[in-house]
Formats: C-alpha cells, sequence, structure tokens
C-alpha cells in the first residue's frame, strides 16, 4: 500500500497517456490496423509491467535495508553510503550538526549546576555539622531532642542532594573493592541510630562475616535510603530486621521491616522515578519517590541486582544480591 501511495500518480499519468494514444489512432488515423494497435499495446503493457515490477522489487529491497539500518545502535548517516543519500542529506547533516551543538551547550550547562549544587551542599553541611555538636553539648532534654530531629532530617536531605548530584554527573565515582559487609551494614544502622531508637524500633541484625566487592559508600547509601523507607512507613510496633545468605556464587542481603507494605499493584513500580503509590501512605508523609529511584540507578551501576517482595499490611522485604 505504501508502494502504491507514492507511485499511482506516475502510474496514473502512463495509463492517461496510453489512454489518449490509442483514442488518437482509432478516432484520428484513417488508414488504421486495428492488430498494430493490438500489438503495440500488448507491447507498452508488457513493458511497463516489467518495469513496475523491477521498480516494486527495488523499493521493497530497500524498504528491508532501512528496517535493518533502524535497528542499529549507531548513527545511520556515518555508514550511509553517498549514493544511497537522500536529496537534502547536507541539510539534514547540517541541522544534525546544530542540534548537537544545542545538546553540548545544556550539557556543559547541566555540569555546571550539578557542580554549584554539589559545592553549595559542601558549604551548607559545615554549619550543619556544628548545630549538631551544638546541640549534643545541649543540657536541656527536651530541647536537645527537639532540635536534634529537624537538624538530622536536614543532615539527611543535603546527603541525598550530594547523592543526586554524583549520580548524574558524567564523572560517577566508584571505588570498587573488596569490602566487610557487616561493616557497612552498622555504619548504615549508624547513621539512622536517631530515627530508630526515636521511633522505638525493633531492631535484628544477623549479618555473617561476608565479604563482597562494591563501592562502601554507595552500599551504604543504598543502606540508608532502604532503612529510611522503613522508617518513613513504620506500624505501630516498628521492627526492622537485616540479615544475610549465601547462595552458591551469590551473596544476598535482606532488608525486611513490618510496616505498612506495598499493594500487589504497586510492586513493579516502586523502583520508578517519582513514583509514590496510590495509598498516599495513608496521609502521613509525602514521599517525592526519588529514594527507591536512586536507589535502582545505584545498584544498576554498581552491578548489584535489588529486588523487592511485600505483602501489604504486613512487611515489605528488599533483598541486594552480590555476584
Amino acid at each position: 500500500m505504501s508502494y502504491m501511495r507514492r507511485c499511482w500518480k506516475y502510474y496514473l499519468f502512463c495509463l492517461t497517456v496510453l489512454a489518449f494514444a490509442n483514442l488518437y489512432f482509432l478516432f484520428l488515423i484513417q488508414d488504421r490496423q486495428i492488430a498494430y494497435l493490438v500489438y503495440f499495446d500488448i507491447l507498452l503493457v508488457v513493458f511497463f509491467l516489467l518495469f513496475a515490477g523491477s521498480d516494486f522489487y527495488n523499493y521493497r529491497k530497500k524498504r528491508l535495508w532501512k528496517k535493518q539500518l533502524l535497528g542499529l545502535e549507531s548513527v545511520i548517516c556515518d555508514i550511509l553510503p553517498v549514493s544511497e543519500g537522500f536529496e537534502n542529506r547536507d541539510i539534514a547533516e547540517h541541522d544534525i550538526r546544530i542540534l548537537k551543538e544545542k545538546i553540548q551547550e545544556q550539557f556543559q550547562e547541566d555540569c555546571e549546576l550539578q557542580d554549584y549544587v554539589a559545592k553549595w551542599c559542601h558549604e551548607f553541611k559545615i554549619p550543619l555539622s556544628t548545630c549538631l555538636l551544638i546541640d549534643e553539648k545541649m543540657e536541656d532534654g527536651k530541647l536537645k531532642r527537639d532540635m536534634r530531629e529537624p537538624l538530622e532530617r536536614m543532615n539527611r536531605q543535603i546527603n541525598t542532594m550530594m547523592a543526586g548530584c554524583r549520580l548524574q554527573s558524567p564523572l560517577f565515582d566508584l571505588q570498587i573493592k573488596k569490602i566487610s559487609l557487616p561493616e557497612c551494614v552498622k555504619a548504615s544502622v549508624r547513621n539512622n541510630q536517631f530515627f530508630l531508637i526515636r521511633k522505638k524500633f525493633a531492631l535484628d541484625v544477623q549479618v555473617e562475616e561476608l565479604s563482597v566487592y562494591t563501592d562502601p559508600a554507595w552500599l551504604v547509601y543504598i543502606l540508608d535510603q532502604l532503612i529510611n523507607n522503613a522508617l518513613k512507613y513504620s506500624g505501630r510496633e516498628p521492627g526492622l530486621r537485616i540479615w544475610s545468605e549465601r547462595q552458591e556464587k551469590k551473596v544476598m542481603l535482606f532488608v525486611e521491616d513490618n510496616g505498612e507494605g506495598i499493594r500487589d499493584n504497586d510492586l513493579n513500580r516502586v523502583f520508578e522515578k517519582g513514583f509514590t503509590g496510590d495509598n498516599h501512605h495513608n496521609g502521613k508523609y509525602k514521599s517525592t519517590g526519588m529514594g527507591l529511584y536512586m536507589t535502582a540507578k545505584i545498584a544498576q551501576k554498581l552491578e548489584h541486582e535489588i529486588k523487592v517482595e511485600s505483602e501489604y499490611g504486613v512487611y515489605t522485604r528488599f533483598t541486594i544480591e552480590f555476584s
């Protein structure tokens, strides 16, 4: 059908010329012989069919070739022969070059913005750390607790912002090395101990003395996000369990809480950017949907597999697989 839409005007013109030629021969030539006209028409029809068949074959061949090219991951323009190019190839190449320059300019602006945000976070952490130290020395217990919580939340948000900048940076830094899995778990628990104590979590950590290859800083960040998720959606008697298992050539780390849980229709979307679920978490917390998204992105860069399973209202379990 696409071939006929492309060529119907041309073929209609040919048939019109043939019809007028026959009419001219029949009505305007006196000594006409119908046999010659029929013979001439047969030759023209045969020639027309041969030409149409050849043209359709070439059209079909180019369509298949184009389909193969469109399936490539590389730039087609660089491998397309000049003889096979289209009429306005130079215009298209000009536009592509201009668009590449604009993309590069936007990329540079984004990098500068990320650098600015990262530097701002570093500068902000200095007075924030000072405030945390001052809070520790306060003698008024109630005021100390009331001040500590917003300071800890600010510190957590700053760390998340810094991690987001580093994650989006083209120079994403990874330092893969052999590390102790229990040490990373302990570091993450220490990072969240204030909120775990504040919410009276029953903590059960049974991580074997196993070694894995990963970036310790990023692994601690992943665990921070999973523990933070448990803190956000905890129940009346909150509990957090962290344990490890060795399965053949793999090491599995499990983080499980007995909080609100995740609905079945949300399980496949918890790692999507900006996804917050359709239950609105009982209105207790307005999630941004970025924590688990960044967790999945970092795990992908570390080449770790992260999975989630849950029973709504009973538990949520995250599994990190180290190969």
